[in-house]
């Protein structure tokens, strides 16, 4: 199962984290802009070319430190075609660096179309007699909004490709509580109710450590509920987004691990790309910039969660 892999790659790296890649171009160092606008000019294209060149930097440069990776597909789909391609190289090159990958795309639709996203970006498509992989992440965030009619899909191609979902819970916007914390009769809130769901999905995608493909995304931003949520979800693993820049420190997340330092991995993004800016070191040094804060948030984290460990209660 795809979260397997996940798990393996935190404890081996004793890092539960991953380094969201939701690039704009005032993120990326000027040295790269104008080698990618001296070739392709000012232009979608050259857009796109700096922003996979400044992937690439940091992939390199975290491959060894984080476990995973979150390109978010609006920062691509930004700059047209060009830029949906630079998601595609930009997941095949943190996947040929042994990094698990979260596409966040936080689709959903129902039938022949949901079979298409599935297909798209976490399956193969067939053209005549050949077989080809779309985008291949190895997870992607799921809107859940339309019910099973728009996860079943999913689960049938976590299944055939050995893939994981997350899907939204509890999320870390301030005006996520508008729907999210509604409350039905018998007292049980929406993202309560969603996140019993996601432990009925998971039930056909069983993995070998307790928790099963199928994930919940509930953000550091609320605390409460992540803790209330670890609780009442014992198979099902977290994307934590909200950590860093968004407010979510150590101490807000430390809820939605277990007793072994498992069952979630959190997200940085901004912290993590603009580290460079923030620690006022040469803009040629941003990756390692980059690495030294992924360095910093996992120590954080780790202090409070402790080691992470694999043992005869999960695996």
């Amino acid at each position: 199962m795809a979260l397997d892999r996940l798990i393996e790659s935190i404890v081996k790296l004793q890092n539960p984290t991953v380094a969201g890649l939701d690039p704009v171009l005032d993120y990326v160092p000027g040295f790269i802009k104008e080698k990618s606008f001296t070739q392709y000019g000012e232009t979608l294209e050259g857009a796109a070319a700096a922003i996979l060149a400044f992937n690439k930097g940091l992939i390199d440069a975290l491959c060894g430190v984080v476990p995973a990776v979150k390109p978010q597909c609006a920062y691509y789909e930004l700059y047209g075609w060009h830029g949906v391609k630079a998601l595609h190289d930009t997941i095949n090159y943190a996947k040929e660096k042994g990094m698990f990958v979260i596409t966040d795309g936080k689709r959903n639709d129902i039938g022949s179309t949901m079979q298409a996203y599935a297909a798209a970006h976490l399956g193969t498509v067939t053209v005549g007699e050949r077989t080809f992989v779309p985008f291949g992440g190895d997870a992607l965030t799921v809107n859940p909004y339309l019910g099973s009619d728009g996860i079943n899909p999913l689960l049938e191609t976590c299944r055939a490709q050995d893939k994981g979902i997350f899907v939204l819970v509890k999320t870390s916007n301030p005006s996520s509580g508008e729907l999210q914390n509604q409350i039905f009769e018998g007292g049980e809130t929406l993202y309560g109710t969603v996140g019993r769901l996601c432990e009925q999905w998971g039930e056909g995608l069983p993995g070998k450590y307790g928790y099963s493909g199928v994930g919940a995304v509930v953000g550091a931003t609320y605390p409460a509920q992540l803790a209330e949520l670890r609780r009442d979800l014992p198979h099902t693993f977290f994307l934590v987004p909200g950590y860093g820049a968004q407010g979510g420190g150590a101490k807000d997340v430390a809820a939605a691990f277990d007793q072994n330092g498992l069952g979630a991995v959190v997200n940085a993004s901004r912290s993590i790309m603009t580290a460079w800016k923030k620690s006022g070191v040469p803009e040629t040094e941003y990756a390692k910039a980059a690495a030294e804060e992924a360095k910093r948030m996992r120590d954080e984290i780790i202090s409070e969660t402790g080691a992470v460990t694999l043992n005869k209660t999960n695996g």
